[in-house]
């Protein structure tokens, strides 16, 4: 089972496939060698990415998050400035600190980008060597970035596929672990009816299996602090252009000041949300305030800052843009309703995780932002008080209208057509959850119908549109 600090992990942008996973892929690999005794034995390192890590690597900072990882840096706390300059301080010095403690040569070309070989497992394979000052093996391994930032080792991919399991790294602990495990939206809601007991219960309950009560709210008012960041960096973030070289302006900024006329302040903890609340609906629209959260979290993230992966990077803006409406437009408004959305979130989350996949390279982006719009649909619609049996229509109607979206960043990077997609996935969500709430939860296609669909879509859709750039916009637009 997934916890909620699994399905929302913080870490840093552009890409939680790309960046967050290798970096956690390439530290695990270094402390596995420390724990070992075999860092003094290392002479030198090597890193190979294939597939879609070697496809649209540069274009996400992935050698980059690599030397963070053999570093011994993690997401969770790395500093996103040293990620965007250590890979050029590591070429001028021309070596690496392992683990932050054994010092061996290194440039940048000890990453090496395999193009030409198509991982079978997974299309995100990293492989890790160490060899002694003979260039023999000292240790190695075989990892993959499995999508929002979890990896998983070449035995335990392959254990899932003899197992027929998609949900690969599903977590922290087995069905036996918690109290109320589910494999299936009609399990969960059959749990809910029996126990008469809401989502968030049901998931609460499961948490307590992993830690104190206190502390997972502790760690939700973390996660959700973080998110209120990252919108407030990005709307007020002094940099005209997002990396990469396509000059994508940030709007987010601009739009922020033109929207609030200087008379809105959602940045400090003492602001009556009831007034602003009045003012925010004299300024603007509740869709055009959405769209500024989403845009802001977005290009924080396309600009590497400090971001919540949910569930992945690329769909970072969708769950905080949905949360900051109800946080900020909706009467009523509480850190229990913000805790009742995340752990809502979590579960489904955990349902397309388990029985599709997250990945935008192994499903396209319906599994990145069409996951997100469903989770924050289904989130939306705890906090407004929907019954289970509403709340898993919400999330329905969400991945609906989002499957056979494809994957096709312009330049391989997390900026277009991803930024703008969140915003309209958020507002989606919203509607969706609005009109699951006018219903009594029955309807005709099931949220396990439409999750399977999504798996089967993207078993069925064409490499080049799934994070490649080999396809789609990422070919047809050439003129940025």
């Amino acid at each position: 089972m997934l916890s909620v600090t699994d399905m929302f992990s913080i870490g840093i942008g552009p890409s939680s496939s790309h960046t967050v996973g290798p970096m956690r892929a390439a530290c695990a690999f270094v402390t596995s060698l420390r724990d070992r005794g075999l860092l003094d034995a290392t002479a030198r390192v090597r890193v190979v990415l294939l597939g879609s890590l070697a496809q649209t690597g540069l274009g996400h900072g992935t050698d980059r998050a690599v030397l963070a990882g053999l570093e011994g840096k993690h997401p969770e706390s790395v500093n996103p400035d040293d990620v965007l300059h250590d890979l050029d301080d590591c070429d001028r010095r021309g070596t690496v600190t392992l683990a932050g403690v054994h010092d061996v040569p290194f440039t940048r070309d000890d990453i090496e980008f395999n193009t030409w070989h198509t991982p079978r497992l997974h299309p995100n394979r990293m492989e890790f060597h160490a060899l002694d000052e003979r260039d023999h093996t000292v240790g190695s391994a075989v990892i993959y970035s499995i999508g929002g930032g979890f990896i998983a080792y070449e035995d335990e991919l392959l254990r899932s596929r003899d197992a027929d399991d998609s949900g690969h790294g599903n977590g922290r602990g087995t069905d036996d672990d918690v109290p109320f495990p589910f494999a299936s939206a009609a399990q969960m809601l059959e749990m809910c009816d029996r126990e008469q007991c809401t989502i968030a219960d049901l998931v609460r309950r499961n948490e307590r299996a992993f830690r104190p009560a206190d502390d997972t709210r502790a760690m939700m008012t973390t996660i959700w602090r973080t998110m209120r960041d990252c919108v407030r960096n990005g709307c007020t973030s002094d940099e005209a252009t997002l990396p990469g070289g396509l000059n994508v302006p940030r709007r987010a900024p601009a739009l922020y000041r033109r929207l609030g006329n200087g008379d809105v302040d959602m940045f400090h903890d003492n602001v009556s949300r009831e007034t602003s609340r009045e003012t925010f609906h004299a300024h603007a629209s509740d869709s055009e305030w959405v769209d500024l959260f989403a845009l802001a979290v977005s290009e924080e993230n396309a600009g590497g800052g400090r971001i919540v992966t949910a569930p992945t990077n690329g769909s970072a803006g969708i769950i905080p843009a949905v949360l900051h409406y109800y946080w900020w437009l909706t009467a009523g408004a509480t850190m229990d309703g913000v805790y009742d959305f995340l752990l809502t979130a979590t579960a489904i989350g955990y349902l397309f995780k388990r029985n599709a996949s997250i990945s935008g390279a192994e499903v396209g982006c319906q599994g990145e932002v069409g996951s997100a719009c469903s989770m924050a649909a289904a989130g939306l619609c705890a906090a407004l008080g929907g019954t289970p049996h509403q709340i898993e229509n919400a999330a329905e109607i969400g991945i609906e209208h989002n499957l056979g979206l494809t994957c096709d960043p312009i330049g391989g990077l997390v900026q277009i057509p991803c930024i703008e997609r969140n915003a309209m996935a958020a507002n989606t969500a919203i509607n969706a959850a609005r009109m699951a709430l006018l219903g009594d939860g029955s309807h005709i296609v099931s949220l396990d119908s439409a999750i399977r669909t999504m798996k089967e879509t993207g078993r069925d859709m064409m490499s080049k549109y799934k994070e490649t750039s080999e396809g789609g916009l990422a070919v047809n637009v050439t003129e940025c």
